[in-house]
């Protein structure tokens, strides 16, 4: 089984933003997903139907907030009045400039706990949010394809990435909409709660969801934190083509480097050995296949760039501590 990152405290409070104007299927989204999470934690914990965390929906005053859609929705607490170790920042209708004049709190609110290291997610809209607090300067960024405009007139600083689906960059998340939110979610929820409780969530929420998109690859983000363009490329190279046949000595040379010179500097840059790198993107890259389709071992294998799946499985192992067989049958389990 996949535990949780264990760098970080467990799990013990969700804090969800609410204000006026926000889309309450986007909130009330983050909320059930991760109530269900915190429902499966506690089980795991054996502490039977009581939750193993809270999740609040906070507002930076203690009135109630009036959603896109009219509705009042209670809040449980003001922004300081908790120390969240996840914030997510649901879709919002309305002129930003409005949002920022109403709500001069959330700027600092989000600054601060960034710096205390609390992971935030954001989505659509929300992600204006966490671009305004200058979290987002130099860092890859996606948001709802109708604001890509508006979202770089705005904040030319960031690196607005209109192909992609997620991004995530020093513990800031973001998703383009509805869809990539539900994807984002479950990868959060592992990496807080562990795979068995996000499979599980994602057995009872998402086994029949038709993308119009291949779920990105998560958690290579912070790798991306360095000044190295060369290395960059070769990075959105990988993310395009991990499943290609390759030499890394001709990847090296098309972007003017010998072989040594590019492994040095991969390493230095990114922390990871070039291989490494390559077998977790084709590794994450099975998980979500795994999950998601019916598709049988050997297939899976080939569509990630294995054509051996006896070296898939042992590497799927190395990297999770279970075999492709397992990873897929805990997740069936986890729903009983």
């Amino acid at each position: 089984m996949i535990q949780p990152d264990q760098s970080r405290a467990p799990l013990r409070q969700v804090a969800i933003l609410a204000t006026d104007g926000v889309i309450a299927s986007t909130l009330m989204q983050a909320k059930d997903f991760f109530h269900m999470a915190s429902l499966r934690d506690g089980r795991r914990r054996g502490h039977g139907l009581t939750p193993g965390f809270r999740t609040s929906i906070v507002a930076p005053d203690s009135l109630p907030v009036t959603s896109f859609s009219q509705d009042r929705i209670a809040t449980d607490a003001t922004l300081s009045a908790l120390r969240p170790q996840l914030i997510m920042l649901p879709a919002f209708w309305g002129d930003f400039d409005q949002m920022l004049e109403r709500y001069p709190g959330v700027i600092p609110w989000l600054q601060d706990e960034h710096a205390r290291g609390t992971l935030i997610s954001a989505e659509a809209t929300g992600v204006f949010w966490v671009a305004a607090a200058g979290l987002l300067d130099g860092r890859e960024a996606t948001t709802y394809w109708r604001f890509f405009d508006e979202f770089s007139q705005r904040f030319p600083q960031v690196v607005l990435c209109r192909d992609k689906h997620i991004t995530d960059a020093d513990n800031i998340y973001c998703a383009a909409g509805v869809t990539s939110g539900c994807d984002l979610s479950i990868h959060l929820i592992e990496k807080l709660c562990g795979s068995q409780v996000a499979q599980a969530v994602a057995r009872d929420t998402l086994y029949e969801v038709q993308r119009s998109y291949t779920p990105g690859v998560i958690g290579f983000g912070g790798q991306k934190l360095h000044q190295d363009v060369a290395i960059l490329q070769i990075q959105q190279w990988l993310e395009e083509h991990f499943a290609d046949k390759f030499r890394f000595e001709d990847v090296a040379s098309q972007h003017g480097m010998s072989i040594r010179n590019f492994m040095r500097r991969f390493q230095s840059a990114t922390g990871d050995k070039p291989l490494h790198y390559l077998q977790r993107l084709r590794i994450e890259t099975a998980k979500n296949l795994l999950s998601t389709t019916r598709r049988s071992i050997k297939t899976i294998s080939y569509d990630v760039g294995y054509d051996d799946a006896s070296f898939f499985a042992r590497l799927f192992r190395q990297h999770t501590e279970l075999s492709p067989n397992q990873y897929r049958r805990q997740f069936q389990q986890n729903l009983q």
